[in-house]
């Protein structure tokens, strides 16, 4: 196994920071050939079969590789189960024969919550959800039945997010890639952008925290103690047991999930280059109208891109908005932000010279992005658009230039929304300074900042619902007026130096200077616990702080511990574990 990337559909992104993982990692660097599907019956097959792999479930050879390309596992057993049971057959097939199975959706993670770069090859299956498992049901309202949608994991955020639109049901916040499985968004706690503006009143069906909030039911596999086997089993939820399985981080397989749905949005984006970040990010005694604050009060969704080293971030402002504004363009379909999925050339040049040695070229880099972004407005008509949720808030595709990132957040209180950013600004940019005075530049990606709501379980309009243990967006029983979350996305190309060391040393600037003020959580799909050694190697955040986060404030019996207790109980032989996850969910 290695961790060099590797593309089969010629030269492009993957292709530009392929090339750059495989010089960095030059020693070690073993192509895997070929990079498609093997057959399980194939002469070309460099493992021996699973044995005894029952019948009817189509099996064969394939590489992993996340969203970053710096998890990359070659020549994986892989299966395609059809329906639920199939899931059922495997998960007794793998406690008897000593394996485990890995929930595959479309493998865009940064963190190796499928499998890690370690993963045994001898003794790990990945179940691909994307090729069977992606029904998805739309049940509209009727009578006192509020409306909800039942889906599979398999099924991407696109489809789903287009059959709600078509039936006129839609979502608040979720993630923006919507190549992303509605599975991997669950398990991750999967969350968009946005809180109630200043007088806006939470419209039926919707909330401001997680995708996950919104669950009725969940079915999953699990072990039966009854008849020593594992069997599909419906959590409702107001089942104590769901608190752990709506955000599970990988330790579960879901087979289905209902979620509440409410009217779908008309929304406004209009986007700003030209709010300088000293405004923006100002100190909450000197902020004024063009504060990220203010933008929150007034919009309550906005979405803040900083370049490093350039003086005004590209500003999203989405406002609800039921007719259509003279001044906007109607939008009637997603990705509207076309020159997001073009690398100039200018730019791409400017790159090559970065992973090739040339760090000081990073500001001129970032600089050239950021007026990409400005004049990629102006050409495609997009500072300023209109249309349906989803048609508005999907932008990333996965041929998005490759970044990797790290993300945590904080849960406060709306009111120290401008603290926090201005906070967090201050000492990024001092950072960065002093890296730079050592000819070092870690970070030439944006910093993405957002602001969401919390889960409430009542959102989802089942009456004493729960809520889920590990979703990064709980709310502190101990601090009600804790109702905001502010996320700082640190982001660089995959193996910049020292990228690492620093998001590593702003992690625990977050962690201690926000503690004293909020809850801090890292992003279970992004990097974290960060060294200089790479991410997930602070042993100290992934024994003591990430668990703490959890236990701190919640009621004796209702946090960490309850969780990873109750994932365990639900799989006691750990088929839905791996490595990384024994030594997280501990």
């Amino acid at each position: 196994m290695d961790l060099t990337s590797h593309d089969a559909t010629g030269p492009s992104r993957r292709t530009l920071l392929g090339g750059a993982a495989a010089a960095a990692l030059a020693a070690t660097a073993v192509q895997w050939t070929p990079l498609g599907r093997i057959p399980a019956a194939s002469a070309a097959s460099t493992l021996a079969a699973p044995p005894s792999f029952p019948a009817g479930i189509t099996l064969y050879q394939q590489t992993f590789q996340n969203w970053s390309e710096e998890v990359t596992v070659d020549g994986l057993w892989t299966c395609a189960p059809a329906t639920p049971q199939d899931v059922v057959t495997l998960a007794n097939w793998a406690h008897a024969q000593g394996w485990r199975l890995r929930p595959l959706g479309g493998a865009y993670s940064w963190s190796p919550v499928v499998v890690d770069p370690a993963t045994p090859a001898a003794d790990t299956l990945l179940v691909d959800c994307t090729q069977h498992l992606t029904a998805v049901t739309v049940h509209p309202a009727s009578g006192t039945t509020p409306a909800s949608v039942t889906a599979q994991p398999g099924v991407t955020m696109d489809t789903f997010l287009g059959t709600l639109k078509t039936a006129g049901y839609g979502l608040t916040g979720f993630p923006v890639l919507g190549a992303a499985t509605l599975g991997g968004v669950l398990a991750t706690g999967g969350r968009g952008t946005g809180v109630p503006a200043t007088g806006e009143t939470r419209l039926p069906g919707h909330t401001y925290g997680s995708v996950g909030n919104l669950v009725v039911s969940l079915t999953a596999v699990v072990w039966d103690t009854a008849s020593s086997a594992y069997v599909l089993r419906t959590f409702q939820r107001t089942d104590p047991q769901i608190q752990a399985l709506i955000t599970h981080v990988g330790r579960a397989f879901i087979t289905e999930a209902t979620l509440r749905v409410g009217a779908d949005q008309r929304v406004r984006c209009q986007s700003w280059f030209n709010v300088s970040a000293a405004n923006l990010f100002a100190p909450s005694a000197s902020a004024g109208s063009q504060s990220l604050a203010s933008y929150v009060n007034g919009s309550g969704r906005v979405v803040c891109i900083w370049f490093p080293n350039t003086a005004s971030p590209w500003l999203r402002v989405i406002t609800p908005t039921p007719s259509q504004p003279w001044t906007s363009r109607a939008v009637t379909g997603p990705y509207n932000f076309t020159f997001n999925d073009i690398v100039a050339k200018n730019i791409s040049d400017l790159l090559a010279e970065i992973i090739a040695g040339d760090a000081a070229a990073t500001p001129t880099f970032t600089a050239a992005q950021m007026s990409g972004v400005g004049a990629g407005l102006i050409a495609t008509g997009t500072w300023d658009i209109w249309g349906w949720s989803s048609d508005v808030l999907l932008y990333v595709r996965p041929t998005t230039l490759r970044i990797t990132s790290t993300c945590w957040n904080v849960v406060t209180s709306g009111a120290n929304v401008q603290r926090a950013v201005s906070e967090f600004y201050a000492e990024y940019t001092a950072k960065l300074a002093a890296y730079a005075a050592q000819g070092r530049y870690p970070m030439n990606g944006p910093l993405e900042i957002r602001v969401t709501g919390l889960d409430d379980p009542a959102d989802c309009q089942v009456a004493g619902a729960l809520g889920a243990q590990l979703s990064t967006l709980r709310p502190r029983p101990d601090h009600p007026e804790w109702d905001t979350a502010v996320w700082f996305d640190m982001t660089t190309i995959p193996v910049t130096p020292y990228d690492h060391q620093f998001t590593g040393e702003m992690e625990a600037f977050i962690r201690g200077n926000m503690g004293g003020y909020g809850q801090v959580h890292a992003e279970w799909s992004k990097e974290w616990a960060n060294t200089a050694a790479g991410a997930w190697t602070d042993d100290a955040v992934i024994t003591g702080a990430i668990p703490d986060s959890y236990r701190a404030g919640q009621a004796a019996g209702d946090g960490w511990d309850a969780a990873v207790a109750t994932l365990k109980a639900l799989d006691p032989a750990g088929v839905f574990s791996s490595a990384f996850l024994d030594r997280v969910l501990r």
